[in-house]
């Protein structure tokens, strides 16, 4: 098979060449969109998933299609080391910039721009080229408390794209890695905009958690948002995602070995593109067969191994790596936190520290009290492929 014509394209967010099986969460997201550009109420959402479910994939959609609804779009990933001012400064004055383009708009942006100055005064925000050429408004966004600063943003910017005749849209990836103030922060400046009804929407995405982040953060929050879930394709969508892109190509696959690709991967969408990816790789000649798909297993689990495995492991202090492999040990999750401590021969308090460091690194979560989980699909086979030693023969 041709390698350039390779329709897969498998990598952290990379657009697959068919969006299969989340038609719904785009039309919600689509209606949201537009239901808020003609000035009625639609709420924010927050995508939850595990690793290799597509959120990613669906935020750039959202995007796109918020930037064909006429929306300015701001766009940022979360991670673990960077400070939520710091990192919407850039993208807040950007909006402004282009809202302040519009003559309906400029009295509106200027007062935004002097709130944005007070911000970055008051959150040191290091600006360098991009400083804002306006005084700031004494009162307004500069008290250094991000809970009081950051909806007098949000308000402002929704002032200045309401006076535009526009609207506001941020997207946050990762938005388990805010800390619990940023969040909180985040969670009552989207409130406060919804409720003076300006066209400012929000688009997160985040491990399963994170619903449970931002019910401690605000109560209120688990009705300011909707939660859509980003889970597995089912076995219909997964063989549309890996049989379209193939009959694009003018090639094509046997039922049989689509079977196999979802037996597989379970429907998770970065492996379906591996998995694709691979077993046209292997393939001499269309149609693509089961003996290939079985080539193309050990060629992705390899690259998986060496890359989507391996680097989050690595993450992981001594103490966290020996707490995921007895989970692993005790074969597929979800597992008791009872069961992982007696695996360690520990008290499970005292396990308590080191679980919490292993989910605040997005590698564990909790699926319900007691629980445990791999936020990693197939984690718990990689583990147990190659760090377990092997059991004695009795």
């Amino acid at each position: 098979m041709d390698p350039i014509r390779n329709p897969f394209a498998p990598g952290a967010g990379s657009q697959p060449p068919e969006l299969a099986g989340r038609d719904n969460i785009v039309s919600d997201a689509t209606v949201a969109l537009l239901r808020m550009r003609v000035g009625k109420h639609a709420q924010s959402q927050m995508l939850l998933g595990l690793r290799g479910t597509g959120k990613t994939v669906l935020l750039n959609t959202i995007e796109n299609a918020a930037e064909d609804a006429g929306y300015i779009t701001s766009a940022i990933e979360a991670p673990e080391d960077k400070a939520l001012a710091e990192l919407l400064y850039p993208k807040m004055q950007q909006a402004l910039r282009k809202l302040s383009l519009i003559e309906s708009a400029k009295a509106k942006t200027h007062a935004a721009m002097k709130a944005l100055r007070g911000f970055a005064s008051a959150f040191q925000v290091k600006i360098g080229d991009l400083s804002v050429s306006v005084d700031p408004e004494p009162g307004v966004a500069d008290s250094g408390n991000l809970e009081y600063d950051l909806p007098d943003m949000f308000v402002a910017i929704g002032q200045a794209a309401k006076a535009a005749g526009n609207g506001w849209c941020l997207l946050i990836d990762e938005v388990q890695y805010l800390k619990s103030n940023e969040l909180a922060a985040l969670i009552v400046a989207i409130h406060k905009v919804a409720q003076k009804q300006l066209p400012v929407i929000f688009f997160g995405a985040g491990l399963p958690q994170l619903a449970g982040l931002s019910g401690d953060a605000k109560s209120y929050a688990e009705r300011l948002f909707a939660y859509p879930k980003v889970g597995p394709l089912d076995k219909e969508s997964a063989s549309k995602a890996v049989l379209d892109p193939i009959k694009d190509e003018g090639e094509s696959i046997t039922d049989e070995a689509l079977r196999e690709i979802y037996r597989i991967t379970a429907g998770y969408p970065y492996f379906l593109q591996e998995w694709g990816f691979q077993a046209w790789k292997v393939a001499d000649a269309s149609p693509i067969d089961l003996s290939d798909v079985k080539k193309a297993t050990a060629s992705a689990l390899k690259r998986l191994d060496e890359g989507f495995f391996q680097v989050r492991f690595d993450r992981l202090t001594p103490k966290e790596r020996e707490y995921v492999i007895a989970m692993s040990e005790l074969g597929q999750g979800p597992y008791r936190s009872s069961e992982i401590a007696e695996r360690l021969g520990e008290h499970p308090s005292k396990l308590g520290p080191r679980r919490a460091q292993i989910i605040a690194k997005g590698m564990i979560y909790s699926p319900q009290y007691g629980d445990i989980d791999f936020t990693v699909p197939m984690f718990d086979d990689y583990l147990r492929r190659n760090l377990n030693p092997p059991v004695a023969a009795p």
